[in-house]
């Protein structure tokens, strides 16, 4: 259990690596124009750099799996690679302009993802310290923030029918629009995301819902994992994600984000 963290950031890194290194950009134009860079081959730069970091990333994380002395090096480095995309929040091209700005969220929902890695790096930084419950609420913090402010986005119009083909193609969500409307159904995604995270909080404290809402929260990310097998937009090319892609395999990070809680919660229990 408490190396697949390790295996999860890995299967992620090389597959944006290799996205990057085939030429697909993804949301890097929005970072970059935070920074002044410009289109072309500026930009191209810039996709090169990230890819080579990502694969440092991902050579790092398979490297921590078997020895930890690796450890220390990639909690660093993922840190550093959240930064600069994070920073760009502060820009105005993550926001939607037509429903006021911030925080009504556009391209920024795969760049709040980074916050993910951000509680991951601080908590292998410090993993040699006795378990402490901060870091449970740490890494809660990336999973809370995320089913909150996407699961909240899913009320309006924009998010209903920016998640329709996803959901339309999906073998376990596809139901949905038989008995619901486009916009009904995206609400009750939300609701469920809304729910999920508080269950999960609770559960910090009060023994009883934390697996509960560890499996709620969990289901979420796991669910949109199947996208990549079931939404044909995930795809620029056999092994080779396109942005949506990229998008969705961030969420694998989440996923990282519960196990190290469950690692956390499970060593705070031996010790009293």
């Amino acid at each position: 259990m408490r190396k697949l963290p390790f295996a999860l950031l890995a299967i992620s890194f090389v597959f944006i690596a290799i996205a990057l290194f085939s030429g697909q950009q993804g949301g890097l134009g929005s970072i970059t124009a935070f920074y002044g860079f410009e289109k072309g081959a500026d930009l191209s730069g810039v996709s090169l750099v990230a890819a080579i970091v990502f694969a440092l990333a991902a050579l790092l994380a398979l490297l921590s799996f078997f020895t930890e002395k690796w450890v220390m090096p990639l909690a660093l480095l993922i840190i550093a690679i959240s930064v600069v995309p994070l920073l760009s929040l502060f820009g105005s091209v993550h926001w939607i302009a037509a429903l006021g700005g911030f925080p009504a969220i556009g391209s920024g929902q795969g760049i709040i993802k980074y916050f993910a890695l951000v509680a991951i790096g601080l908590t292998w930084l410090n993993h040699k310290t006795p378990p402490s419950r901060k870091f449970i609420w740490l890494n809660y913090l990336p999973v809370g923030l995320v089913l909150l402010w996407i699961g909240g986005m899913k009320f309006t119009a924009i998010e209903a029918q920016g998640i329709e083909g996803l959901v339309s193609s999906s073998p376990l969500m596809s139901w949905l629009y038989s008995f619901f409307s486009v916009q009904q159904a995206s609400n009750i995604i939300g609701i469920y995301d809304l729910l999920a995270l508080v269950i999960l909080a609770i559960g910090i404290h009060v023994r009883v819902f934390f697996w509960p809402g560890v499996l709620l929260c969990g289901a979420v990310f796991v669910t949109t994992q199947t996208f990549l097998f079931s939404y044909p937009g995930s795809w620029d090319a056999p092994g080779i994600l396109s942005s949506s892609g990229i998008f969705i395999i961030k969420d694998l990070w989440f996923i990282a984000n519960l196990i190290l809680m469950i690692d956390i919660r499970s060593r705070l229990v031996d010790t009293q």
